[in-house]
């Protein structure tokens, strides 16, 4: 007899997880699910996909019981704390449609934009707070970039005293 018994509609759900997701862990667990209704033992399957047998039984005290619209939500990992999620696909676009108008017309007293100055229009007029870092990251994805100008002008060229014909 298998640990887990799954219907036909919560079996082909799981299958279905496994062949669409892009998370590894998702993955894993609707393998490890699926080969326990298949009736492949608990230290088999811990041994293949290389975590404890205690894991395997976490998993399916996490599905256990509930409705099949929750199945999928249940292999999913929880929320949790620590460093948030990067900004890289949300500030993109917002600074591509503005890089190009002149911050004056948004009331902003400069002539071009530096990445303190985007900071601060993010936090303004989108409520988006995050650091001038990621801002230069994403100057840097969109391929915007500006040099400041080098004045070396106390310094000759090597090839100065061939220039004047000495």
């Amino acid at each position: 007899m298998a640990i887990l018994e799954l219907s036909t509609e919560e079996r082909a759900l799981l299958q279905g997880i496994a062949v669409r997701t892009n998370h590894a862990k998702e993955l894993r667990r609707a393998q490890a699910l699926l080969w326990l209704n298949a009736g492949e033992s608990v230290e088999a399957i811990a041994q293949r996909l290389g975590v404890g047998r205690r894991t395997v039984y976490y998993w399916v005290e996490r599905v256990a019981g509930t409705e099949k619209s929750e199945l999928s939500r249940r292999l999913a990992d929880a929320p949790r704390s620590g460093r948030p999620p990067t900004a890289q696909g949300i500030i993109d676009p917002l600074i591509d449609e503005v890089i190009e108008a002149d911050p004056r017309e948004l009331g902003y007293r400069s002539t071009v934009w530096t990445a303190p100055l985007l900071r601060e229009y993010l936090s303004e007029y989108h409520q988006i707070d995050i650091s001038q870092r990621s801002v230069s990251y994403a100057l840097e994805r969109l391929g915007i970039g500006w040099k400041r100008p080098r004045h070396d002008l106390s310094r000759c060229p090597s090839t100065w005293r061939q220039a004047k014909g000495g």
